[in-house]
């Protein structure tokens, strides 16, 4: 079993989209989680809304999660250039890992093709490639999928996802809906990407991976 885990979001919502189940469960059997988001992206922030709303979403998602204050990292690099700034990425990642023995890292898929993502999934497997990593899918940016490995959850890990996902974003939404229900309005925000890693395998919900490089398939379950 996996103690001291580290998600990478390269940008604040990342993470729990892509293994936020995962996280939640990981927490529950007693694992550390460091969360590191690269990227606030408040250029894509719409206007309106106060330019820090991402970050402050993210403090308040993992803590739902049970990530402790302290193991959240944030950084400030502009969304969609962190390409430009690849070796600084790296630099990062490498001062986490002498900071911290971990044995998994959560880090989207080499498949991703958005640009941030990239080279996030790059770099964090040169800097951890003497550690188990496995690698997270969104569907808006896989044209392909690797699920060769599994991770075994219950509702209650899928009921933890839905509560964490943006409370803040699903009432602004509500703003523009106001005849729609909150809850109606996060399961809007949440099916897409719930269905597209969380599926049913013989009558247990199963999150799937894209695998970099993993032991051995039992140490997930």
């Amino acid at each position: 079993f996996y103690k001291n885990v580290l998600v990478l979001a390269p940008h604040t919502d990342d993470g729990e989209l892509g293994a936020g189940a995962t996280i939640a469960k990981l927490i529950e059997l007693g694992a550390k989680v460091t969360y590191v988001a690269f990227s606030t992206a408040e250029e894509s922030v719409p206007d309106g809304l106060p330019k820090n709303i991402l970050k402050t979403e993210v403090i308040k998602a993992t803590a739902q999660l049970g990530i402790k204050p302290e193991n959240l990292i944030i950084f400030n690099y502009q969304v969609r250039k962190l390409s430009y700034h690849r070796q600084q990425v790296l630099e990062d990642l490498i001062a986490l890992r002498n900071r911290s023995s971990f044995d998994l890292v959560l880090t989207p898929s080499l498949h991703d093709i958005h640009q941030d993502h990239s080279t996030v999934a790059q770099e964090s497997l040169r800097a951890f490639k003497n550690t188990t990593i496995l690698g997270y899918e969104l569907i808006w940016n896989n044209l392909t999928f690797d699920t060769k490995c599994f991770v075994k959850l219950e509702e209650k890990h899928i009921e933890a996802l839905v509560a964490d996902i943006a409370p803040d974003t699903a009432g602004e939404l509500q703003k523009l809906l106001p005849e729609t229900p909150l809850e109606d309005i996060v399961r809007m925000l949440m099916k897409d990407s719930t269905e597209a890693w969380v599926a049913m395998f013989d009558g247990e919900l199963i999150c799937a991976f894209g695998v970099k490089k993993v032991t051995m398939l039992s140490d997930t379950a």
